[in-house]
C-alpha cells in the first residue's frame, strides 16, 4: 500500500488506516467476548486457543495495513491492545503500551491497557498508578471499573486500610455504573465490589442482596455476562456463604463448564458436595455417638448451661434484656425464633478447606440432630464433643438440595458470630470473633 506525500491527503489516509486498525482490534475483542454466541459450551476448552489464533491473524492483518503510520502512539496502543486480548501477561504488550503513553501521555486507552498488563503481571501498585493517572486526564468508565478492581487487591498494612480500599472500590464501581447504566462489565464489577464488602463487614445480608442484584443486572444488560465464568464463580461463592447450596453448586458447575482449564470452580463444587455428604451422614448418625453415651450426655444438661439466656441478662437485637423460653430443637420454625433459646449437646464438629463456617451437630432429645453453622470466628475458636451449647433466638433453615443425581436434606441453625453462643454456661467473648476474607481470581475481571 502506498501513501501520498505529507499533506491533507496523507492525514486523511492516516485516519483511515487507524480506523481500519481500530476495527480489526474491536473485531478481535468481539470474537473473545461473544465466543459462546458462535460456539457451544462443549467448545469451552478450545476458547483460549481460538482467541490466541484469532489474535495472531489480527496482528498479521494489522501489520499489512500499518504503512506510514507505524510508530504513532495510537498504532502502538492498538497493537499492544491486540496482544493484551489473552489472559496471560505479554512483555511485548507492556513494551508497546509503555512507548505509547510516553509518546502521547493523554492517550487514556493506552493507560487503561497498560494497567491491565501490569495487573496480569502481578504489579498491582503499577496498575493502580495507570488507572488513577488515566482518570486525571479524562473521567471514563473503563478506568473507574479497573480502579475498583485493583483497589481490592492493593496492598494494605492494616485491616482498617484494607477496609478503606474496599469502600473506595465500591464508590469507583458505582461511578462507573452511573456513567453508563447499560454497561454489563460495570454492573459485574460493582457486584464484585459488594462481594468484597460483604466479607469485610461480617456478611451483612443487605450487602449480599446488593451484590446479587448487581450480578443480575450485568446479565440483563449484557448478553455476554452469562458466559463469564468469573461471574458464576463469584456469585456461587456468595450463595455458599448465604447457605444457598443448590445455587452455589450450579454456579460452580457452570463456571467449570465455561472455563475447563480453570481448576478452581470444579474443586469448589467437589469440596461443597463432599461437605454436604459428610454433614448429612454425621447428622443422620448423630455423630456416630453410641446410644448409651448420648443418653448420658443429654442427662447432664442443666439450666445453668443457659447462662444469661435464663436469668434475664440476654440482650435482644432491639436492646431489650429478657429471659428466653427454652424450646426443643424439634419445635423450631423456619426463620428467626424470637424469644426462644435451644440447649443441646455437641455430638460432632466438621471443618472445611476454607475453615468457615465452623459446623457442629447439636442434639437435645431423641429428636433429629441439627447442624449449627458459625461464622466470623477466629481460627482458634471451636466446641468439643460433649460441650453444652445454648443458642438464643435461633435462625432455622430447612435445606432440600439436588445436584447431579445427589440429594441432601437437613436442618441447620445459622449463627453469625460465636459471641451469640453460650458454651457450658459461659457467654463467648469478643476475642472469639473475626471477620472473614475472600480471595478473587488473580486476573482482570
Amino acid at each position: 500500500m502506498s501513501f501520498p506525500r505529507p499533506g491533507r491527503g496523507s492525514e486523511s489516509q492516516a485516519r483511515s488506516v487507524l480506523q481500519t486498525l481500530c476495527d480489526l482490534v474491536d473485531q478481535l475483542y468481539s470474537f473473545r467476548e461473544c465466543y459462546f454466541e458462535t460456539h457451544g459450551v462443549e467448545d469451552a476448552g478450545r476458547k483460549q486457543r481460538d482467541v490466541r489464533e484469532e489474535m495472531e491473524k489480527t496482528l498479521q492483518r494489522m501489520e499489512e495495513v500499518v504503512g506510514s503510520v507505524q510508530g504513532k502512539a495510537q498504532v502502538l496502543m492498538l497493537t499492544g491492545k491486540a496482544l493484551n486480548v489473552t489472559p496471560d501477561y505479554s512483555p511485548k504488550a507492556e513494551e508497546l503500551l509503555s512507548k505509547a503513553v510516553k509518546l502521547e501521555p493523554k492517550l487514556v486507552e493506552a493507560w487503561n491497557q497498560l494497567g491491565e498488563v501490569y495487573w496480569k503481571k502481578g504489579d498491582i501498585a503499577a496498575a493502580h498508578t495507570c488507572f488513577s493517572g488515566a482518570l486525571t486526564h479524562c473521567k471514563n468508565k473503563v478506568s473507574l471499573q479497573n480502579l475498583s478492581m485493583v483497589l481490592r487487591q492493593l496492598r494494605a498494612d492494616t485491616g482498617d486500610e484494607h477496609s478503606r480500599h474496599v469502600m473506595d472500590s465500591v464508590r469507583q464501581a458505582k461511578l462507573a455504573v452511573q456513567m453508563d447504566v447499560h454497561d454489563g462489565r460495570s454492573w459485574y464489577i460493582l457486584g464484585n465490589a459488594y462481594l468484597s464488602l460483604y466479607f469485610n463487614t461480617g456478611q451483612n445480608p443487605k450487602i449480599s442482596q446488593q451484590a446479587l442484584s448487581a450480578y443480575a443486572q450485568a446479565e440483563k444488560v449484557d448478553r455476554t455476562a452469562c458466559s463469564n465464568p468469573d461471574l458464576h464463580l463469584n456469585r456461587a461463592t456468595l450463595h455458599k456463604y448465604e447457605e444457598n447450596y443448590g445455587e452455589a453448586l450450579e454456579g460452580f458447575s457452570r463456571a467449570a463448564a465455561l472455563d475447563p482449564g480453570w481448576p478452581e470452580p470444579r474443586q469448589r463444587e467437589q469440596q461443597l458436595l463432599e461437605f454436604l455428604s459428610r454433614l448429612t451422614s454425621l447428622l443422620e448418625s448423630k455423630g456416630k455417638v453410641k446410644t448409651k453415651k448420648l443418653q448420658s450426655m443429654l442427662g447432664s444438661l442443666r439450666p445453668a448451661h443457659l447462662g444469661p439466656c435464663a436469668d434475664g441478662r440476654y440482650q435482644s437485637a432491639s436492646g431489650q434484656k429478657l429471659s428466653l423460653e427454652l424450646k426443643p430443637l424439634s419445635a423450631l420454625q423456619p426463620g428467626v425464633n424470637s424469644g426462644a433459646v435451644v440447649l443441646g449437646k455437641v455430638v460432632f464438629s466438621l471443618t472445611t478447606e476454607e475453615k468457615v463456617p465452623f459446623t457442629f451437630g447439636l442434639v437435645d432429645s431423641d429428636g433429629p440432630c441439627c447442624a449449627v453453622m458459625v461464622y466470623n470466628m477466629v481460627q482458634s475458636w471451636g466446641v468439643l464433643i460433649g460441650d453444652s451449647v445454648a443458642i438464643p433466638e435461633p435462625s432455622l433453615r430447612l435445606h432440600r438440595i439436588q445436584h447431579k443425581g445427589k440429594d441432601f436434606s437437613f436442618a441447620s441453625v445459622r449463627v453469625e458470630t460465636p459471641v451469640l453462643l453460650v458454651v457450658n454456661g459461659k457467654p463467648q467473648g469478643p476475642s472469639s470473633q473475626a471477620a472473614a476474607t475472600v480471595a478473587s481470581r488473580p486476573q482482570c475481571e
